[in-house]
């Protein structure tokens, strides 16, 4: 085997696996610590489920805690971040960003392994309260703010009534929120099952005639 077929053959393809590493180790530790809880998860597991060793693991991750970190910034944040920057570019209706929100958070949240994030944080914020507080920070104050922006600007162009922003802000996530951890934990219990997506269109339309300012 000649010099130069060694050094055209496997560096390729090894560089593109260690940069494809730390977002394999991610996609591990959100099945785990959805699955086991994040006092329940160890560095091994995520190693063994991601298919590297532990001191690969440490090599991107300091600790758990950084790994979680990691986890909410390249696979939540950026979910809030699409979000803001469809609001400040939206022009259509306060009413029908709303509902497009909505959809969203089904589609991009409900739908996906993202699911089981809201549950995470909510069961382990008593024992793990800096990793609860990082989570608020990050995403559901954002989360919050950015709609009662859209009731704000419903608000402005007449197309609702009187409100505080902040608070149907509130009403609205917290059934989002809430869904999410049912879909993780009572739901498989439950006798008789439910349309998800009817639930949102049924939120929305509850909402709506709430909100709507009738002339």
């Amino acid at each position: 085997m000649s010099k130069n077929h060694k050094r055209s053959c496997p560096v390729g393809r090894w560089q593109r696996r260690k940069e494809a590493r730390p977002g394999e180790i991610i996609d591990a530790a959100l099945e785990l610590f959805c699955e086991k809880g994040f006092a329940g998860t160890r560095m091994d597991d995520v190693a063994r489920h991601a298919g590297v060793t532990k001191g690969t693991v440490y090599l991107y991750f300091e600790n758990k805690e950084a790994l979680f970190y990691a986890l909410v910034n390249e696979m939540v944040v950026p979910q809030v971040e699409r979000a803001e920057n469809m609001i400040a570019n939206y022009t259509g209706s306060a009413a029908s960003l709303i509902e497009i929100l909505i959809k969203q958070w089904h589609e991009n949240i409900i739908k996906t392994k993202l699911s089981g994030i809201p549950k995470l944080i909510i069961s382990e914020s008593g024992n793990f309260p800096e990793l609860a507080k990082f989570y608020i920070d990050n995403v559901i104050q954002r989360g919050r703010r950015m709609m009662a922006r859209v009731i704000e600007k419903g608000i402005e162009r007449g197309e609702f009534i009187k409100c505080d922003p902040d608070y149907v802000s509130r009403v609205i996530l917290s059934s989002m929120v809430f869904t999410a951890v049912w879909e993780r934990s009572l739901a498989s219990l439950d006798d008789e099952t439910y349309d998800v997506e009817k639930f949102f269109d049924t939120q929305f339309e509850i909402m709506l005639s709430g909100l709507k300012k009738t002339k």
